[in-house]
């Protein structure tokens, strides 16, 4: 379990440490570790997505708006891997659990 949580963990910092606790996570295949790596991917992908959406905008409101919410779920995220649990993050846990299913 110590070495699941630890690949949990390692995926939320940056996009490196997902692809780093996904090859951390091949060999033993650890539920938990498993879970975070998608769930950190996907707010990953998010944040850049709303990079893109958010240099649209021409004021601050909107953008800082746009990053305080991917802050808010990779700070919840993070949290739960450490707690070493399995809830998926608000709003988009779920779809991120869908669509990266063939991460084990």
């Amino acid at each position: 379990m110590k070495e699941g949580k630890i690949a949990a963990i390692a995926a939320y910092i940056t996009i490196i440490g997902t692809i780093v606790a996904y090859f951390i996570n091949l060999d033993k295949k650890d539920p938990v570790a498993s879970f975070h790596i998608r769930q950190a991917l996907g707010t990953h992908l998010l944040f850049y997505l709303m990079g893109v959406l958010a240099s649209m905008f021409t004021g601050y409101m909107i953008p800082t708006a746009f990053y305080i919410f991917v802050l808010v779920l990779w700070a919840y995220g993070l949290i739960i891997a450490i707690k070493g649990e399995q809830k998926e993050i608000p709003l988009v846990g779920n779809f991120f659990q869908t669509i990266f299913k063939s991460i084990t």
